[in-house]
C-alpha cells in the first residue's frame, strides 16, 4: 500500500499542512520538525502522487525546454542548469529539440502545450515572432533563453552578446593583432550581437572594418567544427591572411584551429583564435582554447527561476530581460604557452 502524507503526519504527531510545507521547502517550519519529517520520508521511501497533486492545484508541475540542438554541449549545460533549479521546486523538465528547423520548433511548442506544461523555455531558431502566435494565445508563460526576438514582447535570459563580441575582439587587439577575422552565424540574435561587438571593438581601436574578413555561415550549432574548418580555409585564401580570428562559438573555433594546424600554421604565433561558450573541453584541446564564458548553467538556473515566478503570478507583469555579463578566459590559442 502506498504511503500517504496523512500517514507521515499521524506517525509523527504533526499536521498534514506541516508535512506538506516541508516537502515544498517552505521556510515557516522549525528545523527540528523539518528534519524529523524528512527522515521519516526517507525511511518510508515516500513518493508524492504528482497526478493527484496536479488535479488538486490545476498544474502539471512540468516545464518544457526547447533547444535547437540536443548534441551541442552549450544546450546540454543549459538544460542541466534548468533541471537543477526546477528540481528544488519539485518540477520536472521535458526536453525537446527543434534541430534548427523553425517548423519543427513550432510543432514541439504545440506538443508541449498539448501535454499541459505550466511554462515553456525556448532557445528559438525562429527569425520572426510569427511562430509564437499560438503560444501567445495560449496564455502559458514562456521565457526566451539564449536567443531573443526583438519584436516579441517576451521575458528573456541570455548573455550580453554585444559585450561578448567586443570582449573577444579587444583581447585580440591588446595582443597586437590588427587583421582580425570573424567567423559568424546568420539570422539569430546571438550571432548578430557578437558581430556588432566585433565591429564596435574595431572602431573603438581605429581598425578599419574589412568585409572580406567576415565569414558568415549557417547551422553553426550543429556542424560547427566542419564549418569552422571550411570558413578558416576560405579566409586563408585571401591575398593577405588574418593574424587572428574571433569565432561565433567554441566548436567553430576548434574547426578553425584544425584547419590552421593542417595548413602548417602555428596557433597563436601565426594566427590567434578565440571562441565563445567556454565548453568544458576547451582547456583539454590540442591547443587549449581561449573563449568567452557565458555562465551557461547560470543562464539555465535563472531562466527556470523566472519561469517559476511567472507561473506563480496572478497578473501578467512587464517582460523581464536578464543579461548575464560574459567573462574572458584566456588560454594558449591566443596567449601561447605560459611558464
Amino acid at each position: 500500500m502506498a504511503v500517504r502524507l496523512k500517514d507521515i503526519a499521524e506517525d509523527l504527531g504533526v499536521s498534514l499542512v506541516t508535512v506538506s510545507k516541508v516537502l515544498r521547502n517552505k521556510p515557516d517550519v522549525g528545523e527540528l520538525t523539518r528534519n524529523r519529517v524528512l527522515q521519516r520520508v526517507r525511511e518510508l521511501n515516500y513518493r508524492p502522487n504528482m497526478l493527484a497533486r496536479g488535479l488538486a492545484s490545476g498544474k502539471s508541475y512540468t516545464i518544457g525546454l526547447i533547444v535547437p540542438d540536443l548534441v551541442h554541449t552549450f544546450f546540454a549545460e543549459l538544460a542541466k542548469g534548468v533541471s537543477a533549479a526546477l528540481r528544488k521546486e519539485s518540477y520536472q523538465l521535458i526536453l525537446a529539440s527543434a534541430e534548427e528547423e523553425p517548423g519543427l520548433e513550432h510543432e514541439e511548442i504545440e506538443n508541449l502545450l498539448a501535454r499541459g506544461v505550466d511554462a515553456l523555455l525556448i532557445a528559438s531558431c525562429q527569425s520572426s515572432a510569427a511562430g509564437f502566435k499560438s503560444l501567445v494565445a495560449s496564455k502559458v508563460p514562456y521565457v526566451l533563453i539564449d536567443r531573443h526576438l526583438p519584436r516579441l514582447n517576451a521575458c528573456f535570459v541570455g548573455t550580453d552578446d554585444v559585450a561578448a563580441g567586443r570582449m573577444a575582439t579587444e583581447h585580440l587587439i591588446r595582443l597586437g593583432r590588427e587583421r582580425i577575422a570573424h567567423i559568424g552565424g546568420e539570422l539569430i540574435s546571438t550571432s548578430e550581437g557578437r558581430l556588432t561587438g566585433y565591429k564596435e571593438a574595431l572602431a573603438a581601436n581605429h581598425i578599419p572594418f574589412c568585409e572580406e574578413l567576415v565569414a558568415i555561415r549557417s547551422r553553426l550549432e550543429e556542424e560547427g567544427v566542419q564549418i569552422g574548418n571550411n570558413a578558416m580555409s576560405d579566409l586563408l585564401k585571401l591575398k593577405k591572411r588574418p593574424d587572428a580570428v574571433f569565432c561565433y562559438n567554441d566548436l567553430t573555433a576548434v574547426g578553425a584551429i584544425r584547419c590552421l594546424l593542417a595548413s602548417k600554421l602555428r596557433v597563436p604565433e601565426d594566427v590567434a583564435v578565440i571562441g565563445c561558450g567556454n565548453l568544458r573541453l576547451s582547456s583539454y584541446l590540442e591547443v587549449p582554447l581561449s573563449s568567452i564564458d557565458q555562465s551557461t548553467q547560470k543562464q539555465g538556473e535563472q531562466a527556470a527561476t523566472l519561469a517559476l515566478s511567472l507561473i506563480a503570478q496572478k497578473h501578467k507583469q512587464k517582460a523581464k530581460h536578464l543579461l548575464i555579463e560574459p567573462k574572458l578566459i584566456a588560454r594558449n590559442s591566443t596567449i601561447g604557452r605560459t611558464v
